[in-house]
């Protein structure tokens, strides 16, 4: 009887576990905001940290393959530095590709610091081939308000100096 019991425990238990985790919604969320990829200068936001030193031919993208960068760059509501900072993109990118197109292997994390997802991130590993015009990139995870995200982000250059990329972003997030 004691065993029947135990198994009929075990039994509801396991109900009340699949029926919270069917009850959970998914929701869609859409944010658009800009990323300032700061180079140079006296405050640079990307470092870069790692590459070549023994190359001697004269393609600059080859010359470029396996360098690596630490960015902490700004995030914010529109393509003005000096307008409202939404958060911080922090992570790594490698320079890898070595010919034709100049690609970035990117692991972020983009994380809100103000508004409405203000504690909230979300991470994207992926290729980004910088010179192409609308570039996409997979949302992988994420955690407060974009728990278990998933994803994609548009990625468009706005603008573009020696020391200085501004990047527009459109995201697209299916979250918990």
């Amino acid at each position: 009887m004691m065993a029947l019991a135990s198994k009929l425990l075990v039994f509801v238990a396991f109900s009340l576990a699949v029926h919270n985790t069917v009850a959970l919604k998914q929701k869609a969320t859409r944010i658009q905001f800009y990323m300032h990829d700061i180079v140079g200068g006296p405050q640079p936001t990307a470092v870069r940290v790692a590459g070549r030193s023994n190359f001697t031919g004269q393609d600059s993208i080859a010359a470029m393959f396996g360098s690596i960068s630490v960015m902490d760059n700004p995030l914010t509501a529109t393509p003005s530095m000096n307008s409202t900072l939404v958060g911080r993109a922090q992570g790594i990118y490698a320079m890898s590709s070595q010919e034709k197109e100049l690609s970035l292997l990117m692991t972020l994390t983009y994380a809100f610091t103000t508004g409405p997802y203000s504690g909230s991130t979300f991470s994207v590993v992926g290729r980004n081939p910088v010179m192409k015009e609308v570039r996409e990139m997979p949302v992988v995870g994420g955690t407060g308000k974009f728990r278990l995200a998933r994803g994609y982000c548009l990625a468009r250059t706005y603008s573009m100096t020696q020391m200085e990329a501004v990047i527009g972003y459109n995201v697209t997030l299916l979250h918990y």
